[in-house]
């Protein structure tokens, strides 16, 4: 594998700014803190690599997941914002090979400007 030319997890507060502040709310019955504990732990445990070769997806605590898409059989790449996602400049990835449905999807990535940078440079030196 190559050097990572994007590596990040999901925000907690920027992709579900309500979600986020109900936990907290939560927080003096004592539902609130083991909501953000295994919101935390969830987030943390998911990962999104992109390299000059693919694009990786990893998730999970117990039982894993792992999704890796050769940058080859990439058909469209979507980065996608709320208008709540571009006051926290988050975004959604989409990653579409054949079909209409996508092969890798992942919500709340930070910095969409540099993950578009990062696929775009990552397919152009695949080419």
């Amino acid at each position: 594998m190559s050097t990572p030319i994007y590596s990040a997890h999901p925000t907690m507060f920027a992709d579900e700014p309500g979600r986020f502040i109900l936990a907290c709310l939560l927080i003096p019955v004592g539902v609130g803190i083991i909501w953000l504990l295994v919101w935390y732990i969830i987030n943390r445990s998911t990962h999104v690599i992109i390299d000059d070769e693919r694009i990786s997806l990893r998730r999970g605590v117990f039982s894993k997941e792992s999704v890796d898409v050769e940058m080859s059989s990439i058909r469209t790449v979507r980065v996608d914002q709320t208008f709540i996602d571009r006051i926290f400049d988050c975004g959604i990835l989409k990653v579409y090979t054949a079909g209409d449905n996508p092969d890798l999807e992942q919500g709340g990535l930070p910095d969409p400007t540099r993950l578009r940078m990062a696929l775009r440079t990552a397919r152009e030196s695949g080419i």
